[in-house]
């Protein structure tokens, strides 16, 4: 009985490990693009992060530029800020947040961190002409760019 009890507490220990390391394995395939279209078309949006390998536990301020499909800077928008690990199920440590606009189409966004390597998602919501829309970012911060 003793050697069955240490038995499935080592296949429980196991299990709990192989689970927990598929989950911070991106997707294969993500799109980690920076730039791209809105998924309902309306805008080009492109993210820029202060440094080419964001740290974790640090405040980030990035820009975010919104132009139309032609590429004309697109002024006095409005967003909302979400997203965070899908893989664990939580959002950002902060709230993030779009502040001010800091030269046509051009927007700061504070108050970005990550508490931890791996997958994130940022996700705006745009308020603008020619309407609203959508999209999604996929940033993946990896663990061999933190060591110091």
């Amino acid at each position: 009985m003793h050697a069955s009890i240490k038995t499935l507490s080592a296949l429980a220990m196991f299990s709990m490990l192989f689970a927990t390391s598929g989950c911070s394995t991106p997707p294969q395939n993500l799109d980690l693009s920076l730039d791209k279209s809105t998924e309902g078309g309306r805008y080009r949006i492109a993210v820029i992060s202060p440094t080419p390998a964001p740290a974790v536990n640090q405040l980030h301020t990035w820009k975010v530029k919104l132009a139309t499909l032609g590429g004309k800077p697109v002024k006095g928008a409005q967003f909302a800020v979400g997203g965070g690990m899908p893989q664990h199920g939580h959002g950002y440590p902060t709230q993030p947040r779009v502040t001010r606009e800091i030269e046509d189409g051009t927007y700061l966004l504070e108050g970005m961190k990550f508490s931890m390597s791996g997958w994130w998602e940022l996700k705006l919501g745009i308020r603008a002409e020619p309407g609203p829309d959508q999209v999604t970012f996929n940033i993946v911060i990896d663990p061999k760019s933190q060591r110091q």
